[in-house]
């Protein structure tokens, strides 16, 4: 029952808070791009630091945390709507790359737009593609991270790669901006599942793994990234267990 009300205060807050948040800043798309970041770095800060207080969920970073200060790609392991938001306050200038159909929702779509967000269509072939590997280019030589979930989509705790595989496109990034890739494992799905009313008590490990060197051949990069980032959120996942 305790879960369930605290649960209910941050649906409230977090809810409340994003349609203000969505108001302010249609006004603050007038101003530049970097107000709009830091826009969302305080809904951000907001939405965190109200799961800690209404729910119990802390975070706990860990790792080579200063990889996502510098330009970088950063392939994140997505299971939570959680995570779309944490990154706002670890790094400087997050573009993230997301599904072009996103940019269509009202006001958000608008604010993502006027962040720098890079949009990909799968469905487009080629030239989206190279749309969006042209917009990363720019956004690094921007001083920016490209923050992109490999699989997609948000993947419960425990769910086989074979379900949901890693998705090329990240490959065609890692060979096309020439950076490293930092690798990002984390449990959040274990406190903030998808779809679920229920936010959990706890605490959520984000870890950043040791680089990827440029220049790895397209396989073994794909083999490399998937191997570290499901390895190690699989530790992570069976941590969080524990606090249960």
């Amino acid at each position: 029952m305790i879960v369930r009300l605290r649960s209910l205060a941050f649906n409230v807050w977090f809810f409340g808070l994003t349609a203000l948040a969505l108001l302010i800043s249609l006004p603050a798309m007038l101003t530049t791009r970097k107000l709009c970041i830091a826009l969302g770095r305080l809904w951000a800060r907001l939405m965190v630091g109200g799961m800690r207080v209404l729910v119990g969920t802390k975070v706990e970073l860990r790792g080579r945390v200063e990889l996502l200060g510098a330009p970088a790609l950063v392939a994140i392991k997505h299971q939570s709507a959680w995570d779309t938001i944490f990154f706002y306050l670890v790094c400087p200038d997050p573009a993230y790359v997301l599904k072009k159909e996103l940019l269509r929702i009202p006001i958000y779509g608008w604010m993502a737009a006027r962040q720098g967000h890079i949009p990909v269509d799968r469905k487009a072939g080629g030239p989206a593609l190279k749309r969006m590997l042209d917009a990363a280019d720019r956004a690094i030589a921007e001083g920016r991270q490209i923050l992109i979930f490999p699989q997609g989509t948000r993947v419960p705790p425990g769910v086989s790669t074979a379900d949901h595989p890693y998705h090329p496109g990240i490959a065609g990034l890692y060979a096309k901006l020439g950076v490293g890739c930092v690798p990002v494992a984390l449990n959040s799905g274990m406190f903030w599942g998808r779809r679920s009313f229920l936010k959990r008590p706890g605490t959520i490990v984000v870890e950043v793994l040791e680089p990827i060197a440029p220049g790895l051949p397209r396989a073994r990069f794909m083999r490399e990234l998937e191997t570290r980032v499901e390895t190690a959120s699989a530790a992570l996942e069976a941590e969080a267990r524990t606090q249960a």
